[in-house]
């Protein structure tokens, strides 16, 4: 199929006006603007991005990746790509490792047996249980652990190798060794961590290469002491998440994130089952959550987590001033390339999957296509 008369983001910094032709779910070709032929999708000068990638969400409409349930993957996956979100990363919690290899194999099933209309499923993210009790937050601390690689390869191997990142607190015991050994397997975060300068400098050293919802559950930083964010800042291969709610973080301090980690900033929604569902009661990681306009929180008042999707982040980021070739390639590339999967999604380029979002002149969603086919 040729489509032709767009706006399309290109080469991750600017949109080009452009056509493109899309065979067996792969772009193939990027064409002039008025290169037409029958049959041909003529767009109408909208915009067009690549899909999104939210490489931390927990849940949706009611369903946490946690439970193990299938049937909830699957109305996750249907509500991020009806939103937007082409490929995601199902995130995990701390609970018991029994619980974490459940919740993967359905993950690895889905991953096979993806259904029409359901976003991909290009990893799974490991939130837990290597963390600190200081910083659990939302995390459960009757399950935390410290960094243990034969379990954790235990649960990588039981679900194919989908595990794309794991995080964890850099002053533990073990977290060198486990970053060395884990990283020739996917890429290692620093999360929920209570960490000074020098522990997480040496779990930097040791090959971590992300950080993970940057601000939340860490140290802020101090001129005596960066701790974690100036140790993540000064290594380059180093990208970070943020969270774009307008809750989770200040807009100042969204405009500081991206200046702190140009180009290295991934947007992701960390959202929670609540996520597109009313106000009301919700479970995390067997604690209860209460959602209220729009923020979910403990029952003791902590921040639990956000009840919105990447989609809606990626117009606050715009709104809160990041220019927006930053914002689009933050929810598309950078996620795409922390998890190894640049090559295959991310981008409108010949050779990747044809997932792609039609929307106004004010990126405004109007159609989502997955693999070619419109949803």
């Amino acid at each position: 199929m040729l489509y032709t008369n767009a706006s399309v983001f290109l080469s991750h910094d600017c949109f080009v006006p452009c056509g493109f032709r899309v065979e067996n779910g792969i772009f193939v070709e990027i064409v002039p603007q008025d290169c037409t032929e029958p049959g041909a999708v003529d767009l109408g000068g909208s915009r067009v991005i690549p899909g999104l990638v939210d490489i931390h969400t927990h849940g949706n409409s009611g369903a946490d990746f946690s439970d193990g349930d299938l049937d909830g993957l699957r109305r996750m996956g249907a509500y991020l790509a009806a939103n937007g979100i082409t490929s995601f990363c199902p995130t995990s919690m701390t609970l018991p490792y029994g619980t974490l290899a459940s919740a993967f194999e359905t993950a690895a099933h889905l991953r096979q047996n993806r259904p029409d209309g359901c976003a991909r499923v290009v990893g799974i993210h490991m939130e837990g249980p290597f963390f600190s009790e200081k910083k659990k937050g939302a995390q459960n601390g009757s399950y935390l652990r410290s960094p243990d690689f034969e379990a954790f390869r235990k649960l990588y191997d039981g679900c194919g190798g989908l595990i794309r990142i794991v995080d964890l607190a850099p002053e533990l015991d073990g977290a060198v060794p486990f970053t060395r050994k884990a990283r020739e397997l996917c890429t290692i975060s620093v999360a929920h961590t209570d960490a000074n300068y020098d522990d997480a400098h040496a779990v930097y050293e040791a090959g971590a290469r992300h950080l993970t919802h940057l601000y939340n559950a860490m140290p802020s930083i101090h001129h005596r002491n960066p701790g974690v964010i100036g140790a993540a800042s000064e290594v380059d291969a180093v990208f970070a998440e943020l969270i774009c709610d307008g809750l989770h973080v200040h807009p100042s301090a969204v405009r500081m994130a991206f200046r702190l980690f140009p180009e290295r900033i991934c947007l992701i929604s960390d959202a929670l089952r609540c996520c597109g569902m009313p106000d009301g009661e919700y479970e995390l990681g067997g604690q209860q959550v209460f959602l209220s306009g729009g923020v979910a929180r403990l029952a003791d008042g902590t921040i639990a987590g956000a009840a919105s999707n990447l989609f809606q982040d990626l117009r606050n980021a715009i709104a809160f001033g990041i220019p927006e070739a930053c914002a689009i390639r933050a929810a598309t590339w950078n996620p795409a390339r922390q998890i190894g999967k640049e090559n295959e999604i991310g981008s409108i380029a010949p050779g990747l999957q044809a997932d792609f979002l039609v929307c106004d002149p004010n990126l405004q969603l109007l159609e989502v296509y997955l693999a070619g086919e419109k949803i």
